[in-house]
């Protein structure tokens, strides 16, 4: 079968992707010659054939990740995606006009951004610079920056600046991005400054929805953020155990999950 030129090209394209691992867009244009625009048109149509995955200066390869304790929010995004892309659905139906939401940082709360974009006359309150980019074009929401110093890893903003900004705003709903979860220790993360961010958005929020994928049930992160008990409600990709549901049940805590249950 005949390729075109573009075909062509994008087959190139992401060979590169494999050999490497992830790519920039001068990378792109530096081993192929084109331009940066077609080299960004490029990315997109191979990520929306689901191979890569963009990042804000170029992409990465699905199969070159691999999981540790804490990796960068580029290599993080494709584990467990569709799980959090079910998520994010059950997120985006809890929010109505008008609503006022918290997005900590972490790959689930930035696919619950995506799935936002839609919506019409929400804000959206976020500590994260990668989600408030991922909004900048919606028209229909509001994005709400907190300022702060800004980890590589996470792309969360955290410090005095932003603790500054938390004291003054409220929250109506927020959807809070874990790194572990257990009975024992509630919801946990690696960050003690991130922890920190977002109890204080907690704080501020009527509804706490703790979103995570089945992969963080039973595990624990150095920092506790909040018990289990002080959640609304939990958003998860699979109806999880009879254990755990029982220790919600005790506790009041709701559960909601991507596959409609």
């Amino acid at each position: 079968m005949e390729h075109s030129k573009g075909e062509l090209r994008r087959l190139k394209l992401l060979e590169l992707i494999k050999a490497h691992g992830k790519i920039s867009i001068q990378d792109i244009t530096g081993a192929t010659g084109c331009s940066e625009a077609t080299a960004r048109r490029d990315l997109d149509a191979l990520e929306k054939s689901g191979q890569i995955i963009r990042t804000i200066g170029g992409a990465i390869y699905e199969g070159a990740l691999k999981q540790s304790s804490e990796l960068p929010f580029a290599d993080k995004r494709f584990f467990e995606r569709e799980g959090k892309e079910q998520i994010a659905a059950a997120a985006a139906d809890l929010v109505q006009e008008g609503d006022v939401i918290g997005l900590t940082g972490g790959t689930t709360t930035f696919f619950i951004a995506r799935a936002l974009k839609l919506h019409r006359n929400i804000t959206v309150v976020t500590n994260a610079v990668n989600i408030a980019y991922e909004l900048a074009e919606a028209e229909g929401v509001q994005v709400v920056m907190i300022g702060g110093v800004m980890r590589a890893k996470s792309y969360e903003l955290s410090g005095p600046l932003a603790e500054s900004v938390i004291e003054k705003i409220n929250v109506t709903k927020m959807f809070l991005g874990v790194d572990g979860v257990s009975v024992q220790h509630g919801f946990t993360m690696h960050s003690e400054l991130e922890a920190r961010i977002a109890q204080l958005m907690i704080e501020r929020a009527n509804e706490v929805y703790a979103v995570f994928d089945h992969s963080k049930l039973e595990k624990s992160a150095l920092f506790t953020i909040i018990p289990l008990q002080q959640a609304t409600g939990i958003i998860t990709n699979k109806p999880p155990e009879d254990w755990f549901r029982q220790a919600c049940r005790e506790r009041q805590v709701a559960i909601h999950t991507g596959e409609g249950s």
